[in-house]
C-alpha cells in the first residue's frame, strides 16, 4: 500500500517520523494526530522486532534511525525482551477526539 505523503516534503517528512518514533521509545506513549501514528506505528514495529534479535548489526540498524543513544539502548535492554514472546502488535492506538483548531482526528500512541 505504500505510505503517506502528510503533506509536507520528503526530508521534512523523514525527520518528523524519526522524531516520533525516538518519542515513542522514550515516553512509551504520544498523542499524535491519526496519520501520524499510523505511520509512526508501521516504523515501531519494525523497529522492535528488529531490537528483538539483539545482535550489533541490529543495534547498528536501530542507531542509523533512531536519534538518541540512550532511546536505542532502552529499546533493546527493556523494551525488546518484554516482546519476546508475542509476534507483532506492540502498539496500541487509543482515539482521544478531534483537535480544536482543524478538527483533526487525535490518539494516543503507546506500547503495550
Amino acid at each position: 500500500m505504500g505510505y503517506q505523503k502528510l503533506g509536507i516534503n520528503t526530508g521534512h517528512r523523514k525527520a518528523m517520523l524519526r522524531n516520533l518514533v525516538t518519542s515513542l521509545f522514550r515516553d512509551e506513549r504520544i498523542n499524535t494526530t491519526e496519520t501520524r501514528a499510523k505511520e509512526v506505528k508501521s516504523i515501531a514495529e519494525k523497529l522492535v522486532t528488529t531490537a528483538k534479535q539483539g545482535d550489533l548489526a541490529a543495534r547498528r540498524q536501530a542507531l542509523a534511525y533512531l536519534y538518541e543513544e540512550e532511546v536505542v539502548k532502552k529499546l533493546f535492554d527493556t523494551i525488546a525482551p518484554k516482546y519476546a514472546d508475542r509476534s507483532g502488535g506492540y502498539t496500541r492506538l487509543i482515539k482521544v477526539g478531534h483537535r480544536r483548531g482543524d478538527a483533526a482526528e487525535m490518539v494516543i500512541l503507546e506500547l503495550v
